[in-house]
């Protein structure tokens, strides 16, 4: 086996083992032998076109085009020409799925289902770190930098995942990657014969000026000391994982810290707060996250509302981005509230619970009035309060003065065009939602006389007559393909039912966005009300003008359906069954089901108990930074800026020590500068891409590297007069130091980087070969202790290392 062919499964194995780390994060691990896969196959491509050969950057395009293919064929054969070409549909069902998987990264809890998009995320990413790693480590022969794509993988599963055992992973991947820089050393090996070392290896004193031979068991031992310095390194770097973030997140995440914009203005950015919503739904404990008290005669509708998703682009509901304000005293009356409308104000004081931390208030709706301690800003359009630089709801006390909207059937029914910015912004939907949603919309609607009874219909036959159930274990999501799976399927909980309830009144023109927050939650014992994590819920609004943005209740089971949607509703009809039913095969049926045996009026009126598999719904929100994940990522960013820096560092700090100071008092001071700028005129080479031979002269050594590197001029003089100076010191019979040798090696060094290319100068700069004598270096301190301490009781490897050093 060539060590072409020997490299690249190493850094296939390299790039599977980092792709382990992503295990935890879903549910499921099929992803990773599809991606194993198309990752052998993009390898082999590699292989035969550096085997034909081919240019390195047409070896790179062929395995890019070889990966595309591979994930069209995956993801896209149906758009794609012939069903394996890319074509302009397969990239855009790429940049469906691309947002739907970001959406879903978003949203669920880990692990997370493997849906499409997240699949796609999972396979691209691994295919694409393993491209550039068979770049860096075969096709431009250089392993070593390989391990920071390796380490980006891994980072990405580190930080997003909360597993103990991340340092199992972390092991794996490290592993493989020391598998990698190992071929590449036995690879280099096989093709140079020994390893090159310096004088300061020679027990005659002579320099590490590539004028010493080095022995073949100093060479062993290099290699095995650089072996053990790897493991050493990798012991070390088990620390970090305990110095990532955990990106914890969701509307009911207690490590949330939240942030906002600054005092005096500023914009809120848009944000998805339904996260790990189906997560929550399982969790065996309903943890109390608030407690009010308030003085409504009744709780039924006092919703706690936190955010409005008011945007709707096809692969998920969020918030738009807004602008905030200082809160006002007297939050100003909602837009569209007439004055004929039955309107009553309630006081109600509410705390949070010390765990409980995220940055949006929840309120009851709408506020009119909010008295609170700490860094709030409020939003007009969703008349909603966002903590500012940190500001969570962490054990906060609070008073809110809200109103009590009370419209008749009536006042809904004869409500007037709503204003046309309203409108423009409220009832668009993206290209990509499919047809059979307004289709279905209008079937169900069918016999309407107006807006308001559209959105009745809707809201019954989701709630009541539509033969939906309510189940926790349905897959999530909330885009485009959700909301058609779900209308087909008939089967979820509020994510699902507000969503599409808002998507299809959008489609009818009615404006609607979805609410979140929490549902009123349950009467205590001393008069206060308890609301926990599983009062977490969603609900669409819908507006009318005269009476504002009107909460619907189309979710069965959960919460209560307002009493100005339940009069004038018909109850005598078995069915709003649409007189054009869609097909069973594309299309939702209007219809109930056989099992579904509550009345309506009683389900209606909630009546009817839940199933006992059935669990009420909640949610949690990704928030904002805390202390500790803000120092997990600066360490992460140190380690990325920092590590990769240390060579040059190194390098220039040698140079400067080698080529800086005074000549000495002494003849032999003078003797040692000649001999250190010598070392730094073969080391400069070596990172240029000359290989130090310690077998030659000086005087050859010169003759060699100006022959290689193309030195002409007055660099190529002022190495020879360097390996002039070098002979006057080890050969005269009286040495005699020569002036100006530091100076001759700058001008060798400048000579060196105009010949050079761009690529080799970066190479020289940030990956100077001449770095291996670090290695060599820490082994012979490893040598020495072992010689030192010979008459201890050493391991079995130990002994073995002296016995071949001595």
């Amino acid at each position: 086996m060539s060590g072409s062919v020997r490299l690249a499964i190493c850094a296939t194995l390299a790039t599977v083992a980092a792709g382990c780390a992503l295990l935890p994060l879903v549910d499921a691990s099929g992803w990773l032998v599809q991606a194993v896969l198309l990752l052998a196959v993009q390898s082999a491509v590699g292989v035969a076109a550096r085997r034909v050969p081919l240019a390195r950057p047409l070896t790179l395009v062929a395995q890019a085009l070889t990966s595309l293919v591979l994930l069209t064929l995956v993801f896209a054969q149906g758009q794609a020409l012939g069903g394996l070409l890319p074509s302009p549909q397969a990239l855009h069902e790429f940049t469906l799925l691309l947002r739907a998987g970001a959406d879903d990264v978003g949203r669920y809890a880990i692990p997370a289902p493997l849906t499409d998009g997240i699949r796609l995320l999972l396979v691209g990413g691994v295919l694409v770190i393993g491209l550039v790693v068979d770049a860096l480590a075969v096709t431009y022969r250089s392993a070593a930098p390989a391990g920071l794509p390796l380490l980006a993988l891994y980072s990405v599963a580190a930080g997003l995942s909360d597993d103990s055992g991340d340092w199992l992973w972390f092991l794996v991947a490290a592993a493989g990657y020391l598998v990698l820089l190992l071929a590449e050393g036995r690879d280099r090996l096989s093709q140079w014969g020994r390893v090159f070392s310096g004088g300061a290896r020679h027990p005659g004193g002579a320099p590490p000026s590539g004028l010493a031979g080095a022995g073949g068991g100093q060479t062993l031992a290099a290699v095995r000391n650089g072996r053990r310095i790897g493991v050493l390194a990798l012991g070390i770097a088990l620390a970090v994982p305990a110095a990532l973030p955990s990106l914890d997140g969701g509307l009911l995440d207690q490590k949330n810290g939240g942030s906002g914009a600054g005092s005096g203005g500023g914009t809120i950015s848009a944000v998805n707060p339904l996260v790990s919503l189906q997560d929550s739904l399982n969790q065996p404990e309903n943890k109390e996250v608030l407690r009010y008290r308030t003085s409504s005669q009744t709780t039924q509708d006092l919703y706690l509302r936190i955010v409005a998703l008011d945007k709707f682009d096809g692969t998920s509901w969020k918030s738009s981005e807004r602008h905030v304000t200082d809160v006002p005293d007297q939050i100003p009356a909602p837009s569209g509230l007439g004055p004929s409308v039955r309107v009553s104000s309630i006081d109600t004081t509410i705390t949070a619970a010390d765990w409980y931390a995220q940055n949006w208030l929840p309120l009851p709706y709408p506020a009119s009035r909010v008295e609170i301690d700490g860094r709030w800003r409020y939003e007009p359009e969703g008349r909603t309060l966002v903590g500012d630089r940190g500001q969570t709801t962490r054990g906060a006390r609070y008073r809110v003065s809200s109103l009590l909207v009370e419209p008749t059937a009536e006042q809904l029914a004869a409500a007037s065009t709503p204003p046309s910015r309203l409108l423009r912004e409220y009832t668009e939907v993206p290209e990509s939602l499919p047809p059979v949603v307004s289709r279905t919309a209008r079937q169900v609607t069918k016999g309407a006389d107006n807006t308001y009874q559209k959105a009745v219909k809707l809201q019954d036959w989701f709630a009541v007559n539509g033969g939906f159930r309510y189940d926790t274990q349905v897959q999530s999501g909330s885009g485009s393909a959700a909301i058609v799976r779900f209308l087909k399927q008939k089967e979820g909980f509020c994510v699902h039912f507000s969503f599409s309830m808002a998507a299809m009144a959008r489609t009818l023109g009615i404006p609607a966005r979805v609410a979140v927050g929490f549902t009123p939650g349950t009467t205590q014992a001393d008069g206060s009300v308890s609301v926990g994590l599983k009062d977490a819920h969603a609900w669409p609004e819908l507006y009318f003008e005269g009476v504002g943005w009107t909460r619907f209740e189309p979710t069965p089971s959960r919460g209560t359906q307002p009493d100005y949607t339940m009069e004038q509703t018909p109850t005598d009809e078995p069915s709003e069954e649409p007189s054009d039913e869609p097909s069973a095969s594309t299309e939702p049926s209007a219809a109930p089901t056989t099992a579904d045996t509550c009345p309506p009026q009683m389900k209606k009126e909630g009546g009817c108990e839940a199933p006992a598999a059935q669990q009420p719904d909640s949610g949690s929100s990704g928030g904002g930074w805390s202390a500790s994940k803000v120092a997990g990522w600066a360490s992460l960013a140190l380690l990325l800026l920092v590590v990769p820096l240390l060579p040059m560092v190194w390098r220039r700090r040698v140079r400067s020590r080698r080529l800086g100071g005074s000549a000495g008092r002494t003849d032999q001071d003078a003797a040692d500068r000649t001999l250190a700028a010598w070392r730094e005129l073969v080391d400069a080479a070596w990172d240029f891409g000359v290989m130090p031979d310690d077998s030659q002269t000086s005087r050859s050594a010169v003759a060699r590297i100006v022959r290689i590197t193309g030195l002409e001029g007055e660099s190529a003089e002022a190495a020879r007069r360097v390996a002039t100076a070098v002979e006057q010191v080890l050969y005269a019979p009286r040495p005699r130091p020569s002036a100006g040798v530091a100076e001759d090696v700058r001008r060798v060094l400048a000579g060196l980087r105009s010949g050079a290319t761009r690529w080799e100068r970066l190479r020289a700069l940030l990956l100077p070969r001449s770095a291996a004598r670090l290695v060599w270096a820490a082994a012979d301190r490893r040598a020495r202790l072992v010689r030192r301490w010979g008459t201890l009781s050493l391991p079995r490897w130990a002994t073995r290392l002296r016995n071949q050093r001595g």
